[in-house]
C-alpha cells in the first residue's frame, strides 16, 4: 500500500493515463506501464493494473457498443490465445529485472510500430495487409497484454491497415479487451499477481481512472490529438529505453 502522499498521486496519474487511453488517446495507456511499473515493481504491477483497466473497459463498452461487431474479435482470439499462453509462461519464469526490461522492449516495440505508422505509412500499410500480420498481431498483442498490459497499439494498427473507420475501430478495440482483460484475471491470479492488497490498492486509484474517461471525452475535443500522440511516443520512448538500460 502507498503510504507517501507524493508516490500515491503518482499512482493516481497512472490510473488517470488508463481512463484517457479508453476516451481515445490509446498511446496513453504506455504511460501508465512505465509509471506502475516504477512504483509498485515490473512483475507486481502487471496483475495491479488489470483490474483498473477492466473497470475502464467497463465504462467504455456500453460507450461504443452501436459502433464495430464481434466478428473481428473472434479472428484475433485464436492468435491471442496462444499470446497469452505464451506470456503467462514467460511470466511465471523471469524475475523482476527481467521483467523490467521485457516491459521495456514491449513499450519500445509499441513506440516503433506507431512511428511506422506515421511516418511510412505507404510501407507499413503493405506490411499490414499481407497475409502472416493478422497471425502476428494476434499473437504478439497476447503477448503484449499478457508480460505489459500494452497490447493497444499492434490492435489498433492491424484493424486501421483494413481500413476499419474510427468509431468502429474503438467498438472492436473495446470489445477485444474487455473480453482479453477477463480472460488474464485467473492467469494473473494464479501467479498470484492479485491478490486481497492489490485489490485494496486498486480500490484507491479506481478514481483516477473515472475521472480519466470523462475527462477524456471533453479533453480530445480541445486537444490536438496527433500533437498529442506524438508528445506520448516521445515520452514513452524515452522510458522504454530507461526499463531497459537502467
Amino acid at each position: 500500500m502507498l503510504d507517501d502522499p507524493g508516490t500515491y498521486a503518482f499512482a493516481l496519474l497512472a490510473a488517470l493515463c488508463i481512463g484517457l487511453s479508453k476516451a481515445g488517446f490509446s498511446g496513453i495507456s504506455m504511460v501508465s506501464v512505465v509509471i506502475l511499473a516504477e512504483i509498485y515493481g515490473p512483475k507486481v504491477s502487471v496483475g495491479l493494473a488489470l483490474p483498473l483497466l477492466i473497470a475502464a473497459d467497463l465504462m467504455a463498452y456500453p460507450a461504443f457498443i452501436k459502433h464495430g461487431s464481434w466478428k473481428p474479435v473472434w479472428r484475433l482470439l485464436g492468435p491471442a490465445l496462444v499470446g497469452l499462453a505464451l506470456g503467462w509462461w514467460v511470466l511465471g519464469k523471469i524475475d523482476n529485472l527481467m521483467m523490467r526490461r521485457v516491459i521495456g522492449a514491449c513499450v519500445l516495440l509499441m513506440v516503433t510500430m506507431q512511428i511506422l505508422k506515421n511516418v511510412r505509412p505507404i510501407a507499413f500499410t503493405r506490411l499490414a495487409e499481407s497475409r502472416g500480420f493478422g497471425l502476428g498481431a494476434g499473437v504478439l498483442g497476447g503477448f503484449a497484454t499478457m508480460l505489459a498490459n500494452a497490447a493497444g497499439p499492434v490492435v489498433q494498427l492491424y484493424l486501421l491497415a483494413r481500413k476499419v473507420p474510427k468509431m468502429e475501430l474503438i467498438g472492436i478495440g473495446a470489445r477485444f479487451f474487455l473480453l482479453i482483460n477477463l480472460i488474464k484475471v485467473p492467469m494473473n491470479a494464479r501467479l498470484a499477481l492479485i491478490n486481497e492488497t492489490s485489490l485494496w490498492e486498486n480500490a484507491r486509484l479506481l478514481p483516477g481512472v473515472v475521472v480519466g474517461i470523462f475527462g477524456g471525452r471533453w479533453l480530445i475535443k480541445h486537444v490536438p490529438q496527433a500533437a498529442f500522440e506524438w508528445m506520448i511516443v516521445g515520452f514513452s520512448g524515452i522510458a522504454a529505453v530507461r526499463l531497459l538500460f537502467w
